[in-house]
C-alpha cells in the first residue's frame, strides 16, 4: 500500500473551477432540478466542468471476490432448462467483483455488460485525505462458513485498516436475488475524531465509462449514472441514511475526489454532469456520509446499508433499490445464502453428489472445493442459460481503456467452457452441463451466421453470452471439444439414446464432418483454407501449425463422434470418423515430434520430444514460431509446451510413451534460461515444495520484465513482456502423475495422498484470500511491478479464471475415484485395436 498523502493545501485547479463556477453560475440541470446544496459557491444548479474527464479504463484485475445470487432453473413449455424470471421466481441478473479492498466491475443485464469500475470510500479526517484502496490494509472472509470453514455463499465480508491505526472500515457484499440490485453493509470506526467518510462511485454505463452522465436526485439522496442513449441502463445507490452532502463531477477534473484532495472539504455540490445529455464522459459520484467523532457522548462509530440498484429506467432502477433497502440486510443475506425456505447458494453446495466423498481428498477440509463450486456457477448468464464464461474480469484492467466497450473475459470460448462443463460434472451437477451443452448450438458457425460463407460446422473462437461474434479464429480444439462434452453427458446419461442421436444431426455431425475434411473459411478478417490436422490457432490462440494439444482433442472429438454416429445409426459416417482419428494418430509424431532437437535435460536427455507447435509439420527444421506479444519467433525446437499431457489425459498416449516422458524430463529442466524455462518451484504455507508451470518457453503474455508494466500497456509488442506461471498447469500434471501412476501399478493409499499433498495442496497455496484462483502467479523473474508481487501471487492478468478453478476440481475428483476424470477409455481402445 502507498503511504499517507502529505497535509493538503488548497490547489490551482480548485480556485480555477471556483472562477468556472462564477461564470455558470446560471447552468440550470433538467435533470432533477433542486437547490443548490451549498451556499459557499453558488445559490443555484450548478451543472458539472471539465468534461470529459480523465480517459476511462477497468479495474485492477486480480480479484479477491465475486459474487452474484444463485438462481434455479425453470422449465419451459418446451422442456428446456432456462432462467425464467416471474414474481414467483425473480431472477437477479447482477454479478460483481472485489479487489484491493474495494467494489469492482459490476455487471447488470448481461454478464459482461459493466455498469460499474469501482466504489470506494474517501476518508478525510485531521490533516489527511485518503482513498481507501490506497491508504489501507485489507482483510476478506466470507460471511456464511460451515463449522469446517467451509463458505456456503458468495458473500464476503472485507475489512479495511488504516495503515496509520485511525479508522478501520468493514463492509459486507451480496446480491438480492429477488431484485436487480447489489447491497454493501458498511460499519465504519474511527479511532480520532473528525473522521468523514465519503462514497466515491466510478460507473461505467453499459461497458463503457467515457459516454456516461452522473446526477444527484432533488433530496440529495439518490445518486444517478446512465448514458445518452434512449435504452441505456441505469445505476441508482442510495443508503439507509441521508447523505449530508453529495456532488457529481467529471473524472481528475470536477469530481469529489479532486475536490477532496484540495482541503479536505466537499465544496462543490453539482446536482449534474450534463445539462442537456451532450456533456458525456468518465464521471463520477460522491456522497458524505456523517463525521464521526470521538469521546464522551459522541459517535464514534457509524453503520449503513448502501444499495446500488439497476434498472433498465430510472424508475425501475431506484424501485430495486429502494425495495432492497426496505426488505433489510438480514432478509437479503438470508434468502442469497439460502436459509429457511429460500433458494440460495447453500442449496446448490448441498445439491452436489460428489462434494463430500471429495474433500476428503483436499489439503484445506474443501475449502477451495466448495469455493470453486460456487465461482464456476457464478460466471454463468442468467438470460443465456448455460453461457458460460473464462472469468469475470479484464486482464490489467487497470491499463485497459475503457472509451469502447470490452468483454475482455467475461465471454465465452468453447475450450474454456468445456473445462468448466466437465468440473460440475464432476461435483455430481448434472443440470448445468446439459444445459451448457445445448447453449453451444448458439456459437456454432452455420448458413445462418450473419457474413459468413464456406464449410459450417465450426465453434466460434470467442463470442458475447448472446453469441454476438467477436473473435472468428478457427481453433480445431474448440470443434472437437463440443463432441467429447456431449459423449461424456451421454455416457453419463444425462443425454437419453435419443437426445444424443438428435444432437448428433443438429450439431455433433457438421462439428465431426469439418475436424475430418475441414474447408474453406470466409468469416470477417479470416479467409482461409483449413486442413486437419494443421489448425490455423492452437489452445493459446496465436500460432497456426500442428500441436500436440489440439491433435489430442481433434483425434479424441473423432473417436467420440464415431461412437455417437452408431448410435445415430449413420454407420458410414462412423467409420469415416474412426478412420480419420486413426490416421491422425498415426501420423502424429512425424508432425510434432523433433528427432534433432536442440534442448536437452538436465540428466542428458535429448531428442526425440514434442514441440510446442510445429508450422509446417516438419519438425526437424529450423522452421521458426511466428513473432508474438513482443518476442521474436524462435526455433520450433527451441520451445517447449506442456500440451502434449492431454494426449496422455484423453488416451490418445500412454503415460508410459517414451516420447511423453523425454519431453517431461526437458520440462521440467529448471536449468533452462529463464526464456525457455516452462518450470518453475514454489512453497505452501507449511514449507512443503510444489511445482507451476508456464504455458510455454518464450511466451510473452505478462508483465515487462524490465519496467514492471502491465502486459501491453505500452504496446502488445513490447520485447519485455513475459508470460508468467499459470496454476492450471499443476493440476495438469497432478492427472499425467495419476496416470502414470496407474500405468505402472503403483497407486496406493501412499502415493494417492503424496498426489494430495503435492498437487492439490500446491493448487490451495495458489490461491488468494478470498479463495480466487488465478491465470497467472508471479514466478519471481524480472520487475515484481508497481504491486510488488510476491512468488506465487496472483497477478493482475485475471482471477478468478473459471479454467483454474475447473482444473482444480477435476483433479480432485480423479484423485477420489483413483482414475483421470476427462479421460476418454475407449479412445485409447480404438487406437490399440
Amino acid at each position: 500500500m502507498t503511504s499517507k498523502p502529505v497535509p493538503f493545501t488548497r490547489s490551482l485547479l480548485a480556485l480555477s473551477l471556483g472562477a468556472l463556477l462564477s461564470a455558470c453560475g446560471g447552468a440550470k440541470s433538467n435533470i432533477d432540478a433542486a437547490p443548490a446544496q451549498t451556499a459557499s459557491v453558488s445559490e443555484t444548479i450548478l451543472v458539472a466542468p471539465g468534461a470529459p474527464g480523465a480517459s476511462p479504463t477497468w479495474a485492477f484485475s486480480g480479484k479477491t471476490g465475486i459474487g452474484t445470487s444463485y438462481e434455479p432453473y425453470v422449465t419451459n413449455e418446451q422442456g428446456a432448462d432456462q432462467y425464467l424470471s416471474s414474481q414467483a421466481n425473480p431472477v437477479s441478473r447482477v454479478w460483481f467483483s472485489l479487489a484491493q479492498g474495494i467494489l469492482t466491475e459490476t455487471m447488470y443485464g448481461l454478464i459482461h455488460n459493466a455498469q460499474l469500475k469501482e466504489a470506494q470510500f474517501i476518508i478525510s479526517g485531521n490533516g489527511f485525505v485518503d482513498t481507501e484502496k490506497d491508504n489501507t490494509v485489507t482483510s476478506i472472509d466470507y460471511l456464511h462458513k460451515d463449522a469446517a470453514g467451509r463458505p456456503l455463499s458468495l458473500a464476503y465480508k472485507v475489512i479495511n485498516k488504516d495503515i496509520e491505526g485511525k479508522y478501520q472500515i468493514e463492509k459486507h457484499f451480496f446480491t438480492d436475488p429477488d431484485r436487480d440490485s447489489l447491497v454493501m453493509q458498511v460499519f465504519f470506526t474511527a479511532f480520532e475524531p473528525g473522521i468523514t467518510p465519503y462514497l466515491y462511485v466510478n460507473p461505467h454505463i453499459d461497458n463503457s465509462g467515457a459516454n456516461d452522465i452522473a446526477s444527484v436526485s432533488q433530496d440529495g439522496n439518490s445518486l444517478y449514472a446512465y448514458t445518452s442513449d434512449k435504452d441505456s441502463s441505469v445505476l441508482t445507490v442510495r443508503g439507509d441514511i441521508p447523505f449530508t452532502a453529495s456532488s457529481v463531477g467529471f473524472v481528475g477534473e470536477s469530481d469529489g475526489l479532486t475536490d477532496l484532495k484540495a482541503n479536505g472539504e466537499l465544496n462543490w455540490h453539482y446536482a449534474s454532469t450534463s445539462a442537456d445529455k451532450q456533456s458525456l464522459g468518465n464521471v463520477a459520484m460522491t456522497a458524505a456520509l456523517p463525521t464521526l467523532e470521538v469521546g464522551d457522548a459522541k459517535r464514534p462509530s457509524l453503520s449503513t446499508t448502501l444499495v446500488f440498484g439497476f434498472g433498465a429506467d430510472k424508475t425501475s432502477s431506484e424501485q430495486n433499490a429502494q425495495d432492497t433497502l426496505t426488505a433489510g440486510y438480514d432478509k437479503v443475506l438470508a434468502a442469497y445464502n439460502g436459509e429457511g425456505d429460500a433458494i440460495g447458494w447453500q442449496d446448490y453446495l448441498q445439491s452436489l453428489s460428489s462434494l463430500n466423498a471429495m474433500t476428503a481428498n483436499t489439503a484445506d477440509e474443501g475449502k477451495l472445493l466448495y469455493t470453486s463450486a460456487m465461482v464456476l456457477k457464478a460466471q454463468e448468464d442468467k438470460t443465456h442459460a448455460g453461457a458460460l464464461i473464462a472469468s469475470l474480469s479484464n486482464p490489467w484492467g487497470d491499463s485497459v481503456s475503457a472509451v469502447t466497450g470490452s468483454t475482455g473475459y467475461k465471454a465465452v470460448w468453447p475450450r474454456d467452457f468445456y473445462q468448466c462443463a466437465m468440473a460440475f460434472l464432476a461435483m455430481g451437477d448434472t443440470q448445468t452441463p446439459k444445459v451448457a451443452f445445448e447453449y453451444l448450438k448458439k456459437v456454432q458457425v452455420t448458413a445462418a451466421t450473419p457474413g459468413y460463407s464456406g464449410v459450417p460446422g465450426w465453434f466460434l473462437q470467442k463470442t458475447h453470452v448472446d453469441g454476438q461474434i467477436e473473435w472468428v479464429g478457427v481453433q480445431l480444439d474448440q470443434t472437437a471439444m463440443p463432441i467429447m462434452l456431449g459423449w461424456k453427458l451421454w455416457q453419463a446419461d444425462v443425454l437419453s439414446d435419443d437426445e444424443i442421436a438428435s444432437w448428433y444431426q443438429t450439431m455433433l455431425k457438421p462439428a465431426a464432418d469439418f475436424l475430418i475434411s475441414g474447408g474453406e473459411v470466409n468469416l470477417d478478417w479470416n479467409h482461409t483454407q483449413i486442413t486437419p490436422l494443421k489448425t490455423q490457432q492452437e489452445r493459446w490462440e496465436e500460432q497456426q501449425g500442428y500441436s500436440p494439444s489440439t491433435a489430442a482433442a481433434v483425434i479424441t472429438g473423432l473417436i467420440t463422434a464415431s461412437d455417437i454416429a452408431k448410435q445415430a445409426g449413420d454407420l458410414d459416417s462412423s467409420e469415416k470418423y474412426l478412420a480419420g482419428a486413426k490416421s491422425m494418430a498415426e501420423k502424429l509424431d512425424s508432425l510434432v515430434v523433433t528427432q534433432q532437437g536442440l534442448l536437452s535435460a538436465e540428466d542428458g536427455t535429448k531428442a526425440p520430444y514434442y514441440l510446442r507447435l510445429a508450422p509446417n509439420g516438419t519438425p526437424d527444421s529450423a522452421d521458426k514460431l511466428a513473432d508474438n506479444n513482443g518476442r521474436a519467433g524462435l526455433d520450433q525446437r527451441e520451445v517447449l509446451d506442456g500440451g502434449f499431457l492431454e494426449l496422455v489425459r484423453y488416451g490418445v498416449k500412454s503415460a508410459n510413451d517414451k516420447t511423453v516422458n523425454n519431453t517431461l524430463k526437458l520440462i521440467d529442466n529448471t536449468a533452462l534460461e529463464d526464456n525457455l524455462r516452462v518450470k518453475y518451484e514454489f512453497t505452501a504455507k507449511d514449507g512443503s515444495k510444489f511445482p507451476g508451470f508456464r504455458r510455454y518457453g518464450n511466451d510473452g503474455y505478462g508483465e515487462d520484465t524490465d519496467t514492471g508494466a502491465n502486459y501491453a500497456e505500452n504496446g502488445n509488442n513490447t520485447p519485455g513482456q513475459r508470460g508468467r506461471v499459470w496454476p492450471f498447469f499443476t493440476g495438469e500434471r497432478a492427472h499425467f502423475e495419476l496416470a502414470k501412476a496407474i500405468a505402472d501399478g503403483t497407486l496406493n493409499d501412499t502415493s494417492k495422498s503424496q498426489l494430495v499433498q503435492t498437487y492439490v495442496k500446491g493448487m490451495e497455496a495458489f490461491a488468494n484470500e478470498g479463495l480466487m484462483l488465478p491465470e497467472q502467479v508471479w514466478d519471481g523473474v524480472g520487475d515484481k511491478t508497481r504491486f510488488n508481487y510476491q512468488l506465487g501471487q496472483g497477478t493482475n492478468s485475471a482471477t478468478p479464471l473459471a479454467w483454474t478453478h475447473a482444473e482444480y476440481v477435476k483433479m480432485v475428483r480423479s484423485i477420489t475415484e483413483a482414475k483421470v476424470w476427462d479421460h476418454y477409455e475407449d479412445v485409447a481402445k480404438a487406437l490399440n485395436d
